[in-house]
């Protein structure tokens, strides 16, 4: 005896997500953006408020590496100078890490995380929230703490 099967499935559209990589590995050679105003209500969300400045590894152009997890923590890479300079004067309100390739608008599949900014307990703690254009910011330290499961 011979069995035959035949399934036929038909989609309009299939999206694979691969949830094998790690934080470190998803914002590799990201961008945080520091924005004036309020942090949007989701990070799915566009941006709100003014784009005061990029912060670069090297200043410039380079995109941000965190050091290898531990206790559940990742760092900023420590051989690292994450700066940037201020394209536009005004008040740091809220921050975006994004991974390379986010567009910039309204999107549930960019990897962002966003924060708020202020000179102590916040989620980015600046000695001055006053950004003044071509002034270089820099970030000596960032951490991203995920609970134990």
């Amino acid at each position: 005896n011979s069995i035959t099967a035949t399934e036929t499935a038909l989609f309009d559209e299939v999206k694979v997500v691969s949830m094998a990589h790690s934080i470190q590995d998803l914002f590799m050679d990201g961008f945080i953006k520091i924005y004036s105003g309020s942090q949007p209500t989701n990070a799915d969300d566009a941006p709100t408020g003014t784009l005061l400045c990029t912060i670069y590894s090297d200043g410039s152009a380079a995109g941000l590496e965190f050091d290898d997890s531990a206790s559940g923590t990742i760092s900023k890479k420590s051989t690292e100078t994450w700066t940037g300079t201020a394209v536009v004067t005004g008040t740091a309100g809220w921050f975006r890490l994004q991974a390379v390739g986010d567009g910039g608008s309204s999107s549930s599949e960019d990897e962002r995380i966003d924060g708020a900014i202020a000179t102590s307990g916040a989620q980015l703690n600046m000695s001055s929230t006053s950004i003044t254009s071509g002034a270089v910011q820099a970030i000596s330290t960032f951490q991203i703490t995920l609970p134990a499961s």
